[in-house]
């Protein structure tokens, strides 16, 4: 299924608005049951599952006396439980004074100091279970290329040589053996731009020698949410001929091409399925992080590049895929905190921070491109998600996560009204966060 034919024509605000709330409702909905359920099987009684805050659409209670309802607006939700005051989870003293014993038990207040921090754990550990989840069905879906260097999907291109077919085995490039799929690619890259490479390949038995357009031949991979490409209209299986009036053979050449422009608008010229286009977009400033955490700022177009074939790919078994799952988490949440304390410290600028309106364009985008992009959008919202909320911050799950460890440390809970002034603390914070990073949302483009 493809989402974008949902959406055609539009650069609609109200599809945006739409996938982004099916997005993050998704995800809140995940968290919130997190909560809940680790709460059941600790003995917390949960009162309310509530997915969206305000007036309520919708409600029904089960027969262990929860509540689960939908309310109007729907950015964001809550579980309350047995002597809660509010949706906070703050504690209601008088409601609790006139619980027996055994009640208190089934309140978060009166439940074991593990009870309560399993229970508030378990929402963010339900985000990254969320993201490894879609990130082990992507995988499964997609498969990953095999250890040789075979031909899959061969991509159109304008160019006429006779080429290659799938099924080709590729041992050599301009005489460079292939012997896997890493050395080709390595081979690949070091390869000069030209307008044709020498293949030596071996074609059902038989090894024989064909031309072609360059691997990494300037052809679109990937359009990346809320960049230049995007908002040019560029499309995944564009193949990139002029750039700033230069002919490109190669992928290689953008990125100098790009980065000469200082932001200028830059004339490009494509070929798509049999028509050249004539189109123009401008680079943004981005903040592009590396392998050792560090970033380096360059001006970009938001395209990733493709090959003139896709690798043949193979079907990796479980244990496989949920490691390859957790290494694709680990990078997107080690990137995202790493991106966060460069934007704290002043290292990179604050536009990097994206607030409900950012999130929303980047959603709507990434629907627009497809549904693996947007599964794959939404996980790494779902880890962001995660992230935040472990932070050490009263009202977010991490702050009450601090509370129980020092009351694990001293053998006493903290003071209520010492709670109280870090909850209007906590919340001054995130208000103040969440303002931050709207305002970025209007000037940063």
């Amino acid at each position: 299924m493809d989402i974008s034919g949902l959406i055609a024509g539009a650069g609609s605000t109200a599809w945006t608005v739409v996938f982004f709330v099916i997005a993050l409702a998704i995800i809140v909905a995940v968290h919130e049951y997190g909560h809940y359920i680790v709460g059941r099987w600790s003995g917390i009684h949960a009162e309310v599952f509530s997915l969206g805050f305000g007036p309520v659409i919708y409600s029904r209670v089960d027969q262990r006396g929860t509540r689960w309802q939908l309310a109007a607006l729907p950015l964001g939700g809550y579980v309350k439980f047995l002597g809660d005051k509010d949706a906070a989870s703050a504690p209601d003293h008088q409601a609790l004074a006139g619980l027996s014993p055994t009640e208190k038990r089934h309140t978060m207040f009166g439940a074991p100091l593990w009870a309560r921090a399993a229970t508030v754990a378990a929402g963010p550990v339900f985000n990254f279970i969320l993201a490894i989840v879609v990130f082990i069905g992507m995988i499964q879906y997609t498969g990953v290329a095999t250890d040789l260097p075979l031909v899959g999907k061969v991509n159109p291109t304008p160019y006429s040589q006779p080429s290659l077919q799938s099924g080709d085995q590729i041992l050599a490039l301009n005489g460079v053996k292939t012997a896997d799929l890493t050395s080709f690619v390595q081979t690949a890259t070091d390869l000069p731009p030209a307008a044709s490479v020498a293949y030596h390949i071996d074609r059902d038995g038989g090894e024989m020698d064909v031309t072609g357009p360059h691997p990494f031949l300037p052809i679109v991979g990937g359009v990346m949410p809320k960049n230049a490409g995007m908002q040019a209209g560029i499309q995944t299986g564009d193949v990139i001929l002029q750039a700033a009036g230069q002919d490109v053979t190669a992928f290689s050449q953008l990125p100098a091409l790009v980065e000469a422009s200082q932001g200028a608008p830059i004339a490009l010229k494509l070929w798509r399925a049999g028509q050249v286009i004539d189109l123009t977009l401008t680079p943004n400033r981005r903040d592009i992080p590396k392998d050792d955490g560090s970033f380096e700022t360059r001006w970009m177009i938001g395209l990733t590049g493709g090959m003139l074939f896709e690798p043949q790919t193979r079907r990796p078994g479980l244990l496989e895929t949920g490691r390859l799952a957790l290494d694709q988490a680990w990078f997107v949440s080690k990137s995202s905190l790493s991106g966060l304390w460069h934007v704290v410290s002043g290292q990179i600028s604050s536009c990097n921070l994206s607030g409900p309106v950012g999130m929303a364009q980047v959603m709507g985008d990434a629907a627009r491109l497809g549904v693996e992009e947007f599964l794959g959008m939404l996980a790494m919202l779902s880890l962001g998600v995660g992230l935040l909320n472990l932070f050490p911050i009263p009202i977010l799950d991490g702050g009450h996560l601090m509370a129980f460890a020092y009351e694990a440390v001293t053998r006493r809970a903290p003071a209520p009204a010492v709670m109280n002034v870090l909850y209007l603390i906590g919340l001054f914070v995130v208000l103040s966060f969440m303002f931050f990073a709207t305002f970025n949302d209007a000037i940063c483009k």
